[in-house]
């Protein structure tokens, strides 16, 4: 029943005593005695209290036929029980009282007082009066405006703009402090040091990654007859990819092969090993992939630590060998180019690798495109105009200059003639100039050769040449 129900329905003789009060469980302490205002009953406001005791569904009442609120049956000679709200002078259109004109009054604090709020100025913490008379103060006192500089900058360097992610180079540094402290007994050789390096980092960007980053998109990329291919996978597709290659170098090595018997007795190519991995696998790789990837890297390190010089190992790709010293280093650099895709793929950044190390992988790649440019060419994909300049093993001969400016720079003379050739100044007839970084992602698959050539001069067929051979490097 709704509120006016209830008083409508009430019978107004009802629970009342002699005097015209109420008597029920909630007026024991009542006495009956009511004075003139009380038998006039209570008064309402103007703002829908209605007087004279009109009840809520009578005319003059809250919610009676008045609509107005305006009390009813209220005395208007009356002042009302309860002010009305106040208007302000901005809604009421009447002018603003003008300002007085009168400045307050600046703090005048002595000097000890001045000296210790200069920590709280430089940190913007103090009030506006604060802040005037310690700026007024600077103007006079040199000691306490040195002081304030250095304050200053001291703050500047608790909100640097510079990302949080670890110096790269950091981890190497800190190894050759401690190395420098406490040499290895059994020390990781040189042209082992770039896979420890890079391994190392991807090692920590895997660390860093959630479970479901695990399953993001990756594309594999690389240039397979001049054509840019590429393949998906996921992140861990790619880790699993890195274990099965690396697995090359394993089995060289002694160690086992994360294939298993699935090798077969003739060498598989680095894509028919991750082809055989990812279907030997019952599901989709996962994070778990990681542990056993990781292993066999440290086990690979540790290996050639104790091996030493490596003797006259050789590692098989299938179609092609490589001295051990060169399949560390091609590992190193698939390492890198594949933590680079994992990096964009979960967004997170990633640098290149250190520049003495970055200068080794761009000096494999300049001694394997000699080879690459005869086979090339017995395919039928070079230019046939250089069948024509052939010289014998260890002559000088034609020869293309390739100029790496930045990280990893140098310079590399490229005979274009034969692979046992013999690069020479004098027999130059092109020169290329890129950067570090861009000649590796050419070599890696990632860019075009028409969008590498930072400048060229000379022979266009041979620079073309040199392009495309270092394209044709990548693979999956």
């Amino acid at each position: 029943m709704t509120g006016a129900g209830r008083f409508e329905a009430y019978d107004e003789h009802e629970g009342r005593d002699e005097h015209g009060g109420y008597d029920g469980p909630f007026d024991d302490d009542f006495d009956g005695d009511f004075d003139e205002e009380s038998e006039r009953g209570t008064e309402y406001d103007g703002q829908g209290a209605g007087s004279g005791g009109a009840r809520p569904s009578e005319p003059g009442g809250p919610g009676g036929t008045d609509g107005g609120g305006n009390g009813g049956g209220r005395n208007p000679d009356r002042p009302p029980r309860i002010p009305m709200p106040r208007i302000s002078v901005e809604d009421s259109g009447l002018p603003l009282p003008e300002p007085s004109g009168i400045a307050p009054a600046p703090l005048v604090l002595p000097h000890d007082v001045l000296k210790s709020l200069l920590g709280a100025w430089a940190l913007a913490a103090c009030s506006a009066a604060e802040a005037a008379a310690v700026e007024e103060h600077l103007g006079e006192c040199g000691t306490c405006a040195d002081e304030a500089l250095r304050l200053r900058d001291a703050v500047g360097l608790l909100h640097q703009p510079e990302s949080l992610d670890l110096d790269p180079t950091l981890r190497t540094r800190v190894l050759e402090s401690c190395l420098e402290r406490r040499p290895p007994a059994i020390p990781v050789p040189g042209w082992a040091a770039p896979y420890d390096a890079e391994t190392a980092r991807l090692d920590a960007l895997l660390q860093d990654i959630g479970d479901a980053e695990w399953h993001a998109p990756v594309r594999l990329r690389w240039f397979e007859r001049d054509v840019a291919t590429s393949r998906r996978t996921t992140v861990a597709g790619v880790i699993a990819h890195l274990m099965s290659v690396d697995g090359l170098v394993a089995v060289a090595l002694g160690l086992e092969d994360p294939l298993g018997e699935a090798e077969g007795e003739a060498p598989l190519s680095p894509a028919a090993r991750t082809e055989a991995f990812w279907q030997a696998s019952r599901f989709p790789p996962t994070r778990s992939v990681r542990a056993p990837w990781r292993e066999q890297s440290h086990s690979i390190v540790r290996t050639v630590s104790f091996t030493g010089g490596g003797g006259q190992l050789t590692v098989p790709y299938g179609d092609f060998e490589l001295p051990l010293r060169d399949a560390m280093l091609d590992r190193a650099f698939e390492c890198w180019v594949h933590a680079h895709d994992i990096a964009e793929a979960v967004d997170y950044p990633y640098e290149p690798p250190s520049p003495r190390h970055l200068n080794r992988m761009v000096d494999l790649a300049a001694r394997m495109l000699p080879a690459v440019l005869a086979a090339r060419r017995r395919a039928g994909l070079a230019s046939p105009g250089a069948a024509r300049h052939l010289v014998t093993a260890g002559a000088p001969g034609r020869s293309l200059r390739l100029e790496i400016e930045g990280s990893g720079g140098g310079e590399w003379l490229i005979p274009l003639d034969a692979p046992g050739a013999v690069g020479s100044a004098d027999h130059e007839v092109a020169h290329v100039a890129l950067d570090g970084v861009e000649f590796c992602r050419l070599a890696a698959g990632h860019v075009s050769p028409a969008e590498a050539a930072a400048g060229q001069v000379g022979d266009r067929e041979a620079i073309r040449d040199v392009l495309f051979a270092a394209a044709s490097l990548s693979r999956m």
